[in-house]
């Protein structure tokens, strides 16, 4: 008889890290052949602007997945439970709450985290006590080996399982054996939400230092708004002088997300707090060479000075100067973001994240 599992995970939209992976487990067929599945969407926000608002329609949401995840424990009676665990914010009491039930019903846990702020709370009394209830006798699963820190307190690491994530080759752009010309304009993308925490500001200031240096570039900002909207975006583009250097384009998606990395030469991504970052590895798929910062699981993705560099967050100087050697070395340019497409092949497809997390759920549940 197949084991039951009840997946409680987040779906887009909106669509976020957690939401895609959570898309993609649902419509695995190597992850849910050999189980019998049941899905609870975790998630109460349809949008990212409305991420950390409360609402009348929000609560009716939440109580909503109350009562299925109550109805599918008294009825479907898994033989385990996969959350995944928002570890931020106030969503952190909400689920928190979703896996107390399954542990008043006596139920197997496994958490996926995808996101961070497990560290964070350790200073406050409430949440230790109940980070320790959470994390008694149960396993979870982190995308990297460098996230275990935040959860070391309460979970030993016997019962840590790693599996980094996966995306389908959707954009299967092929080398190309063309170097480009050290004059010409290198086109520069930076493709996420426009939040502060990903260092869109970062960004920006290392643009002013490359048009202060007459370097020839052009970045473009793919996403939707959140924190920053396209009117604080423009302003800051004006203060800093950067008007035809600078472009946003609003949210892409399909073809013209495909067109977008197609375009580009560079992918830059400053974020300043990142579990993994989905994205990087939706550039080396595009032979793009990265230049992100040395955050979360993204130093298990992005080999510094191999497939594209890694500096400090928030430090707009390193990171301008980090460009500025791909912008003046179009061979080094192609190799990195060559070495990433071999990277991303070996270690980061879909098929590989799903037969080591279907290795995990059956190391957990037998």
């Amino acid at each position: 008889m197949k084991k039951k599992i009840l997946f409680i995970l987040h779906l887009p939209p909106p669509v976020h890290g957690s939401s895609m992976v959570g898309k993609y487990i649902k419509e695995s067929s190597i992850i849910n052949e050999a189980i019998d599945s049941k899905y609870i969407n975790l998630g109460t926000s349809r949008s990212m602007d409305e991420i950390g608002k409360n609402s009348f329609q929000k609560i009716g949401l939440y109580l909503k997945i109350v009562f299925q995840t109550l109805k599918q424990l008294m009825f479907f009676k898994p033989d385990l439970v996969y959350i995944a665990l928002t570890a931020k914010g106030q969503a952190f009491y909400k689920d928190s709450f979703i896996a107390l039930l399954a542990k008043i019903f006596g139920k197997k846990i496994v958490y996926h985290l995808h996101n961070r702020s497990m560290a964070e709370r350790q200073d406050k009394w409430l949440d230790v006590v109940l980070c320790k209830m959470l994390f008694k006798n149960t396993d979870v699963i982190l995308l990297s080996k460098y996230l275990y820190p935040e959860i070391q307190k309460y979970v030993p690491e016997n019962r840590v399982h790693y599996c980094p994530n996966g995306i389908p080759d959707a954009f299967a752009k092929t080398p190309n054996a063309k170097i480009p010309n050290s004059n010409e304009v290198v086109e520069i993308l930076f493709l996420s939400n426009l939040m502060k925490a990903k260092g869109v500001f970062v960004l920006l200031e290392a643009c002013k230092i490359l048009r202060e240096k007459h370097l020839p570039f052009h970045c473009t900002f793919i996403g939707g708004e959140s924190d920053i909207s396209s009117e604080i975006f423009q302003k800051k583009v004006t203060e800093l002088g950067l008007s035809g250097k600078v472009h946003y384009a609003g949210k892409k998606y399909g073809l013209e997300k495909e067109r977008a990395f197609s375009e580009a030469d560079i992918f830059a991504f400053p974020t300043l707090n990142e579990t993994f970052g989905l994205v990087n590895l939706e550039a080396m798929q595009f032979s793009l060479p990265v230049v992100s910062t040395l955050e979360g699981g993204i130093p298990d993705v992005i080999e510094d000075g191999k497939t594209g560099f890694l500096v400090e967050k928030g430090n707009a100087e390193a990171f301008a100067e980090k460009l500025e050697i791909l912008i003046v070395d179009p061979v080094l340019l192609l190799k990195m973001g060559q070495e990433g497409r071999k990277r991303y092949k070996e270690n980061f497809t879909l098929e590989a994240f799903e037969n080591c997390f279907t290795t995990i759920l059956n190391e957990i549940i037998k």
